[in-house]
């Protein structure tokens, strides 16, 4: 189930009652000889290879905390700092990272062993990080997020002089491990190992082994990444960024729990799902003139100017989508879709074959439910869009609807104003085909319009089909009865799979009256008029 989380904050005295139970039990009250975890064999930071959803070694991907990095040489400790006893913060689950959501899991994972029911998803939306860049947390959005959260995070960014950074580490170390003898872990971000440009990732770290002189953490990019282990000198090692040839930057985040809130979830897709949504699709994204913009419940792709594809987002597919929803739909598409939209003919065509590896069959734009996607011609105008922006509200709400009304409907909307706060279909160039057809006597009856298959539906070349589902729901509309119908007929479906005994229903008629409302109708379409 997609998650909208909902945050409720928990007021100060239960909160710290229960933490005072809660976190500082994690070290059974005082620092331990501590032990690897249960069944977990000691591991290099790199024992699984390069992990998959973290930036990736070698890429050249903007870093986490936005400094260039340069491969990382060995730091021995200080030998005159004085010993330090094992210490482990024990039964912290592990959870295996979403694409580029390192640190959303760190945070996730102690969230869980202080009782939160969240996960990574959660964390990302609590930063604030606008989903449309299509990419993790980096460092500052972090730590927005843990704040909102509740934890107490401290100094994040600390400046180490290259020449002389061992005193400076073992300094910042010691105060580390102070805070791991205390129960409060830390997610840093550090080089994911030690290969030339390595990539920045985020760990949570649980522990230290006296020992065998070891970090204990664990590794969200990492399949089997709980309670591993790295030497203390190649953790320092990695640990610095380096941004200069002067100062280096150390990053850490603690996560001592303060006044934490509570998050809860609920149905809807959330920041974060629209946030991965894109890191796909970037990977079809032909080059970077196209600007990409949320529009919940559609993630909109255009090759015209950054803003007027955010005004096609804004002015038509919200506007539409709003109006839609107050008139029939309760219910989102159960999937993210995209709307592609073209600036002219030729993009449209050449990119329909290099995307979707198919020509486009109408010049005005289509919905493919295998890609789940709107492709538009947007220079033939808006029409279109609204059209097919009802099939997959259709698709979630009325499942099964036959083309006839499908069509119908989403034709209705080609061209169309706000009335009243709701959708209000016009006359539009279909009406002059129609009026031709009537006058030709070539206007099936309404029960063979209702009860044709799909397939025969969409093999009327002329087009008097949908010319003729148009205008019987833009009669419906204009005696106030279309609503009414839609929702007689969705309830009813199982029954009345073809829709033609409702309409029967709706319009009071019964066989014999439904040929007098064929002429009547007949003859009120023949008195409508479109100027264009």
């Amino acid at each position: 189930m997609r998650r909208l989380h909902l945050v409720l904050a928990l007021s100060a005295i239960p909160t710290i009652g229960l933490l005072a139970i809660g976190w500082r039990s994690l070290v059974q009250g005082e620092a331990t000889a501590a032990a690897p975890a249960p069944a977990v064999p000691s591991q290099s930071a790199d024992a699984g290879g390069t992990p998959r959803g973290t930036r990736g070694v070698g890429t050249t991907a903007p870093s986490r905390s936005a400094d260039a990095a340069v491969a990382p040489k060995a730091v021995a400790p200080d030998k005159k700092a004085p010993r330090q006893r094992s210490v482990l913060i024990r039964d912290v689950p592990h959870l295996r990272q979403k694409p580029d959501f390192c640190g959303e899991a760190c945070a996730a994972m102690y969230l869980n062993r202080l009782g939160q029911p969240v996960d990574q998803d959660y964390v990302f939306d609590r930063s604030g990080l606008d989903p449309a860049e299509g990419r993790g947390c980096y460092t500052r959005e972090l730590a927005a997020a843990l704040q909102r959260i509740g934890f107490r995070i401290g100094p994040v960014w600390h400046q180490v002089p290259a020449r002389k950074s061992a005193a400076k580490l073992q300094t910042l170390w010691s105060e580390f491990y102070a805070d791991l003898v205390a129960g409060v872990p830390s997610i840093v971000c550090m080089y994911y190992d030690d290969r030339p440009s390595p990539a920045e990732h985020f760990r949570l770290v649980l522990g230290y082994d006296a020992e065998s002189d070891e970090v204990i953490y664990h590794d969200p990019g990492e399949d089997r990444g709980a309670y591993l282990r790295m030497k203390l000198a190649r953790f320092l090692a990695l640990w610095p960024l380096k941004s200069g040839k002067e100062s280096w930057s150390v990053i850490r985040l603690r996560l001592e729990p303060g006044e934490l809130e509570h998050g809860k979830a609920a149905e809807g897709f959330t920041a974060a799902d629209y946030a991965q949504h894109v890191m796909r699709l970037k990977k079809k994204v032909p080059g970077p003139e196209f600007s990409i913009v949320i529009q919940p419940p559609f993630v909109v792709i255009g090759d015209e100017p950054a803003g007027d594809v955010r005004r096609y987002a804004e002015r038509t597919i919200k506007w539409a989508v709003d109006r839609l929803k107050a008139a029939y739909f309760e219910k989102d598409p159960a999937e993210i879709l995209d709307v592609w939209l073209f600036r002219d003919k030729e993009s449209y065509e050449k990119h329909c074959r290099a995307i979707f590896k198919h020509a486009p069959t109408t010049p005005y734009g289509y919905y493919s439910d295998s890609d789940r996607a709107l492709v538009m011609n947007i220079a033939t105008g808006g029409g279109t869009l609204v059209h097919e922006i009802v099939h997959p509200f259709m698709a979630a709400n009325f499942p099964g609807c036959p083309a006839w009304f499908n069509e119908g409907l989403g034709s209705l909307y080609e061209q169309c104003e706000d009335k009243d706060g709701l959708i209000h279909g016009l006359t539009n160039w279909r009406l002059a085909g129609l009026q031709e057809a009537i006058r030709k006597k070539q206007v099936p009856s309404f029960q063979a319009l209702c009860t044709t298959t799909d397939d025969r539906f969409y093999a009327d070349g002329r087009g008097t089909n949908y010319a003729q589902a148009r205008y019987l729901c833009y009669y419906l509309q204009e005696q106030g009865l279309l609503q009414k119908f839609y929702r007689r007929f969705a309830g009813n479906r199982a029954k009345d799979p073809s829709g033609y005994e409702t309409l029967k229903a709706v319009l009071g008629r019964d066989d014999a009256g439904m040929k007098t409302f064929q002429r009547e109708w007949e003859a009120y379409v023949l008195r409508l008029v479109f100027r264009g």
